[in-house]
């Protein structure tokens, strides 16, 4: 496996499962990505709900930094689910 964080190679069961959609427990026709450790405690557990959504919306990987962060800091503004 690959961290999707810090780019290290590890054995599958050093890694952690990573479900951009913050439901791993739903399993069914999804891929998982995955996270070593230390990654995986250092990124925030809060529910993501609506965050995908979001960063589609806003061209993530589209675009270029300084505009993609603006339209995500647009969208989320005006976004109650992100209070």
């Amino acid at each position: 496996m690959t961290c999707i964080a810090c780019g290290e190679t590890l054995d599958r069961e050093d890694a952690r499962e990573y479900d951009k959609h913050g439901d791993r427990w739903t399993r069914e026709g999804k891929t998982f990505e995955y996270l070593c450790k230390p990654c995986d405690r250092e990124y925030c557990h809060q529910n993501r709900e609506g965050l995908e959504e979001t960063l589609l919306a806003a061209d993530a990987g589209r675009t270029d930094r300084k505009t993609f962060l603006r339209r995500f800091c647009e969208l989320t503004t005006d976004n109650e689910n992100f209070d």
